[in-house]
């Protein structure tokens, strides 16, 4: 299942660099943008493909493609038919390095007429975006947006991270969904239900990385990382201690960013796409996306 006129793709890295040889599955969307317009790259989080960004009626590539602006949502490492990183050391670190390389790839074979390249990044998606930033990529990187993701988990979440028995985690839909969303009143009929075909088994290294080395490792990122940023959390998010205390250490380590807008989004769960707001919140990330595009230094020809 996806939505009209995405493209599924394979592509195997053929260059030198850390992702050499890795294959890397995903959707595509093309647009009739210009040189103000960006491409967009999409992050998914942990327990989701790249699909979790093409559900039919909360499809942020079918938003994207109304705007004018081609998207490409990437299965990371280890989700859809993606290529694991090997394992040992920062998942997070890993993953960006991989992805780094292959945006940049994807970026030649797609971004000739594009003004550079916006990564929009939720929940784990959001330390993999915040670090390949950081890391000052070989391609025209021009902001980053991200959700569902601040800085500190409730303290239990560590124990339960820990205590999996497997490598994997696979929660029932239904109680993956109760994480997933705020109130009842805050989703349409057909949710959850319609994003279950997004659903994967979450790593459970990225879980424990989420509890135990996240917030030092966001702390040795967020000061290079050079880009505009933008940030929202659902207010009724239940994985992350959610309060403006938390936004605001978020805004403030981003000390050579020229632009920070980080807020709550109101009315949202977790999974904010998937709100009755998640027009609202797509539209958002969109226009922070053509704006970081058209106000860039034009390069001289």
């Amino acid at each position: 299942m996806s939505s009209t006129g995405t493209v599924r793709f394979t592509h195997e890295v053929t260059s030198a660099g850390p992702a050499q040889g890795m294959t890397f599955t995903g959707r595509r969307r093309t647009a009739e943008g210009n040189e103000d317009t960006p491409l967009v790259i999409a992050v998914h989080g942990g327990g989701y493909s790249s699909a979790y960004f093409d559900v039919p009626g909360y499809s942020l590539l079918d938003r994207a493609a109304a705007s004018g602006v081609p998207t490409i949502a990437i299965d990371r490492p280890g989700y859809g038919g993606s290529s694991p990183v090997p394992a040992g050391g920062s998942v997070f670190l890993a993953n960006a390095a991989a992805l780094a390389h292959l945006i940049g790839e994807l970026w030649r074979a797609h971004g000739a007429d594009a003004a550079g390249v916006v990564l929009i990044g939720h929940s784990i998606g959001v330390p993999i975006s915040l670090a390949i930033a950081a890391h000052a990529p070989q391609w025209p990187l021009l902001g980053v947006a991200v959700s569902g993701c601040l800085l500190r988990e409730p303290e239990h979440f560590a124990a339960i991270w820990a205590s999996i028995p497997d490598s994997t985690l696979r929660s029932p839909d239904e109680e993956k969904a109760k994480r997933m969303f705020g109130p009842d009143w805050t989703r349409r009929d057909d949710m959850p239900e319609a994003a279950y075909f997004a659903n994967e088994p979450v790593l459970k290294a990225e879980l424990v990385e989420s509890s135990g080395g996240w917030h030092s490792l966001f702390h040795d990122l967020a000061p290079k990382i050079s880009v505009p940023v933008h940030l929202r959390v659902g207010e009724f998010d239940k994985l992350w201690i959610v309060d403006d205390e938390q936004i605001a250490e978020f805004a403030a380590a981003l000390t050579s960013s020229p632009s920070v807008d980080a807020a709550l989004f109101p009315s949202a769960g977790h999974a904010i796409d998937y709100h009755r707001v998640g027009a609202a919140f797509q539209t958002q990330q969109l226009a922070f996306a053509l704006q970081v595009a058209s106000q860039r230094q034009p390069a001289r020809r």
